[in-house]
């Protein structure tokens, strides 16, 4: 199908669905809210002032197996599942744990002020549920859509679940073309709809390599030009993986295990950050029209405007992600003065360092991951703030200054010593890196990404799902080049299926805290980058695109095939 007729039927859903339209006009509930002119940004929505650290952080629930009716196979489940093509590494890694998301329309309040409201979610949760796995326990995760046919608001009922970070055969990658719903199915599924789609994770490393391994992944929705408009609605959850080294176990007596924070919910902490825009009434705001997007003004994590979190005086792993639309952070620690203090970097993009990094600022591109332990110890009594400092007005990208007072996220509450003593650690070794040989790479490849007739082009050239841009050979090195050209944008770059590792920005080395395995890449205006990448394990249909998902919706996404 050409990008002409895909961008018809994209209007012709749109103008059907209202998609720039929020939830309804309800009224906003009394309390101490406010709305302050316009906010900017693209809209005629006005700003409100919603009061800080009202409401306790939300932790996502650890999603429980269960036994999946019908078992799940290779192929699709006659009858029920979404047509796919057949799980190509289920007899190698055969399922071991089984879990069933239901993706679903529910009611949520961002913030006690604001009015309770439609979101999706996973489970109708946002964030998802959070799965927890073993690395080398394969596991299967059976999504079922039950999302309304013709949905009011803005959205597509039609979904795609990209696992982020994972090591994933092609058929369970998410891919862009290969939505489904109980009505439809995108142009590369080469079945019917169906009620659910099986997606088979093997938990495997990289060529096997447990220096390849990833620990903090996220899910989301990745349909075909709407990828925005659900994830914004609520269609995203973490996922974790464990090993030997990174145990979840802080008292581990393996001496190899590293003893961070552990205990999910407890000491390591998941922290999906955002921006949203919500309406002159209170309800949730997106324009699904606009292909340079907006940035919201309203700061939540996990799902809630500007919450608190009681903590023990004792050290912590939060896993923090940018899950926004088009907004960058950078992000401090800071005191009740607005004084930064330190913390410790542990893991980018879910990749462990080879050595940890005491950091005062961290740089999240959208997508893009951070584990921090930070050591509450000293603070007995303290209130201190996780802030962003990164002045963003403009979907382009951030500006040069930096916010004094910054942005105040959330709230951390500083108690007590626990009630047994604190025996996690941050080592000065983690997990190291494979070697690689950049001599090897005989392929070269050169991408450019650009504005071009009002959408969002890769090497002058738009999305079609259809349509095969490059075809790399599995276990063959490649050096690609990235270039943001023209426009002043930023693009924060993702590689689907295996880390990369960066060479060069701008003819210098990556800074410290990049040197590691990157999944996402943030292009600054003009920046050139080179990383070095090697696809392994599993052949088919993969993405590279902008993680600005407003880009990525309006056409900036490459097809490329993994082949032997």
């Amino acid at each position: 199908m050409s990008s002409m007729r895909r961008r018809r039927e994209f209007i012709k859903f749109g103008l059907a669905s209202g998609v720039a339209a929020g939830h309804g006009l309800l009224q906003l509930p009394t309390g101490n809210a406010q709305t302050t002119g316009n906010s900017g940004s693209g809209s005629s929505s006005a700003r409100m002032r919603l009061d800080p650290f009202v409401e306790p952080l939300p932790i996502p629930p650890v999603k429980q197996p269960q036994a999946l009716v019908p078992s799940p196979s290779a192929s699709p489940v006659p009858g029920l599942e979404a047509g796919r093509l057949p799980h190509q590494a289920f007899a190698q890694f055969p399922p071991q744990v089984t879990y069933a998301l239901f993706i679903k329309p529910a009611r949520h309040r961002f913030h006690p002020h604001l009015p309770e409201q439609d979101i999706w979610g996973y489970d109708g949760m946002l964030p998802g549920p959070t799965l927890v796995n073993w690395i080398g326990k394969p596991y299967l995760v059976r999504n079922y859509n039950e999302l309304p046919q013709n949905p009011v608001g803005f959205g597509s009922p039609e979904i795609s679940t990209h696992l982020h970070g994972g090591h994933t055969p092609a058929e369970s990658d998410g891919y862009a073309g290969d939505y489904f719903s109980r009505f439809k199915t995108g142009p590369t599924l080469p079945g019917g709809p169906g009620l659910f789609y099986d997606y088979h994770y093997p938990a495997f490393p990289a060529n096997g390599d447990p220096n390849n391994i990833t620990n903090t992944l996220w899910y989301h929705d990745h349909r075909e030009e709407f990828t925005a408009a659900n994830v914004y609605k609520g269609l995203a959850g973490f996922a974790l993986q464990f090993d030997e080294l990174d145990s979840n176990n802080e008292t581990d007596p393996n001496p190899a295990a590293l003893r961070l924070p552990s205990g999910v919910g407890r000491y390591d902490i998941q922290l999906l950050l955002q921006d949203k825009k919500f309406d002159a009434s209170g309800n949730l705001f997106f324009d699904q029209f606009d292909p340079e997007g907006f940035v919201g003004d309203q700061f939540l994590v996990n799902g809630k405007v500007q919450p608190f979190f009681n903590v023990e005086a004792r050290k912590y792993r939060f896993r923090l992600l940018n899950g926004n639309t088009t907004r960058f952070f950078e992000m401090y620690l800071a005191d009740e003065r607005d004084r930064d203090q330190a913390f410790t970097f542990i893991a980018s993009d879910g990749n462990l360092l080879p050595e940890p990094v005491v950091l005062t600022k961290i740089w999240l591109g959208m997508a893009e991951r951070a584990d921090v332990v930070i050591d509450f110890a000293k603070y007995v009594g303290q209130t201190l703030y996780l802030v962003n400092r990164l002045k963003q007005d403009d979907p382009r990208g951030p500006d040069e200054d930096r916010l004094r007072p910054g942005i105040r996220m959330l709230q951390f509450r500083v108690g007590g010593p626990p009630a047994q003593p604190d025996q996690s650690q941050v080592r000065k070794q983690l997990r190291p890196l494979a070697p690689i040989n950049v001599g090897s790479a005989v392929q070269r490849r050169n991408f450019v990404f650009e504005r071009g007739n009002g959408q969002w082009q890769i090497n002058g050239k738009f999305f079609d799902p259809e349509r095969v841009d490059a075809a790399p050979r599995q276990g063959v090195p490649e050096i690609w080049t990235f270039e943001a050209k023209g426009g002043g944008w930023n693009h924060p770059i993702h590689v689907h299926l295996d880390d990369f590792r960066i060479l060069s920005i701008n003819g210098r080395p990556p800074p410290r805290e990049w040197a590691g395995r990157k999944d996402v890449v943030s292009l600054k205006p003009n920046d050139v980058v080179r990383i070095f990448v090697t696809f392994t394990n599993y052949t088919g249909k993969y993405m590279m695109h902008c993680h600005n998902t407003i880009h990525e919706d309006h056409a900036m996404m490459i097809r490329y095939d993994v082949v032997i």
